[in-house]
C-alpha cells in the first residue's frame, strides 16, 4: 500500500513539474515574440527614415538649378 502511494507521489510531482515547464515556457515564447516585433517595427521606422531622407535628396537634385 506505502509503494503505491510513494509511485503516486512521484507521479503528480512530474504532472505538476511538467505543467509548471510548459507555463514557463509558453511565457518566454509569448515574451520574445513580442521582442522581436518591437525590434522590427524599431528596424521598419529606420529604414522608413533612411527612404524619406533619399526621396528628399531625389527632389533636390531634380529641381532646376
Amino acid at each position: 500500500m506505502e509503494g503505491i502511494m510513494v509511485w503516486s507521489i512521484i507521479y503528480w510531482v512530474i504532472v505538476i513539474g511538467l505543467i509548471a515547464l510548459f507555463v514557463i515556457s509558453f511565457t518566454l515564447f509569448i515574451r520574445r515574440l513580442f521582442v522581436n516585433q518591437t525590434v522590427k517595427m524599431n528596424k521598419i521606422a529606420e529604414i522608413e527614415k533612411k527612404l524619406d531622407n533619399i526621396i528628399e535628396l531625389l527632389e533636390k537634385d531634380r529641381q532646376p538649378r
